[in-house]
């Protein structure tokens, strides 16, 4: 059996996230530096002093202590002192890092502190999340969700600059609920339905989100969800799609095919095992809804995924 609690932690684990933390940039002066474009989730947030944000295609930002922000896929941009300033490739300056600090200008001058960090999942599952987010979410510090996230920011570019043991172990989790905070404050205030977010924020779709991950084989109806969330048909139907962007049951489907696409890949399950896991009667169900969402069939998933592996293998 596929075993699931809530919709949140249940996307995030399927996403198999990977934190790298810092370095984090302490700058004084006149001072810009360039990002190349990346894939997933970078997040961040100022610990001291001012910044510019400059996003490719987007107005300025002028990011104050306690801000924190959030990028989903974003393009190329700069984190800048002044607008003026002309901007290095920040890789090559990352790259002379020392004890987790990045420093520019003299270090009796910084006035800025920058921590931040980039998390990865995996790239099968990455939509789950990338799709829902804009490029760019900036949480200031005086809204209601940005004084939880300035403390979160605050633990975590203290922990940068410990070498207590565990470290790592600490950074990795703090962005994790970092992660948590900054999804929170961008469902709250977000009109565009949010997918999986919208449990976030909602009692009645959350309920009922809650039920689908607790037991995604249970053959449900739209009577059922409804029910559970204290709605009539009609009005759960259309505030579940609103909210989260599909229809119920269409969203119930995707969420198995997501879990069918983990199990697959890491081969727990026999293919007629996972086809009652996630709720059909027979594997031919299973693959026909399988192949209508993923575009192959279990099978030839399964296969394309072991392929990689046994080329890395072989090489070694």
């Amino acid at each position: 059996m596929l075993g699931f609690r809530d919709p949140v932690a249940d996307a995030i684990g399927l996403l198999r996230p990977r934190t790298v933390i810092g370095p984090s940039l302490r700058a004084a002066g006149k001072w810009a530096l360039r990002f190349d474009t990346f894939l997933h989730v970078r997040i961040g947030g100022l610990v001291r002093g001012t910044c510019w944000l400059i996003l490719e295609g987007h107005e300025p930002v002028l990011l104050h202590e306690g801000d924190t922000f959030m990028m989903g896929n974003p393009p190329p941009y700069v984190l800048a002192g002044t607008l003026n300033a002309s901007p290095r490739p920040a890789k090559q300056v990352l790259a002379g890092a020392v004890d987790g600090f990045v420093r520019i200008g003299p270090e009796s001058e910084e006035d800025l502190y920058l921590c931040v960090g980039h998390i990865a999942f995996d790239d099968r599952n990455a939509a789950l999340l990338t799709d829902l987010l804009p490029p760019l979410v900036i949480v200031r510090v005086d809204d209601p969700h940005g004084g939880r996230l300035a403390q979160l920011i605050d633990l975590l570019a203290t922990e940068v600059g410990l070498t207590a043991a565990g470290g790592p172990l600490v950074q990795n989790h703090l962005a994790q609920i970092l992660l948590v905070h900054m999804l929170r404050a961008h469902a709250a205030r977000t009109d565009r339905p949010t997918g999986w977010l919208g449990a976030l924020n909602e009692d009645g779709i959350g309920s009922a989100l809650r039920a689908l991950h607790a037991d995604v084989a249970h053959s449900w109806s739209l009577k059922e969800l409804a029910q559970i969330s204290n709605m009539s048909r009609s009005a759960f139907a259309h505030a579940f799609k609103n909210h989260v962007g599909v229809p119920p049951l269409e969203y119930l489907i995707h969420w198995r095919m997501s879990l069918a696409r983990d199990a697959l890949t890491r081969d727990t399950l026999s293919i007629s095992e996972l086809a009652r896991a996630t709720g059909y009667r027979s594997e031919s169900a299973f693959s026909t809804a399988f192949r209508r969402v993923v575009g192959s069939s279990p099978a030839q998933f399964r296969n394309q995924v072991r392929q990689p592996a046994h080329s890395a293998a072989n090489e070694n």
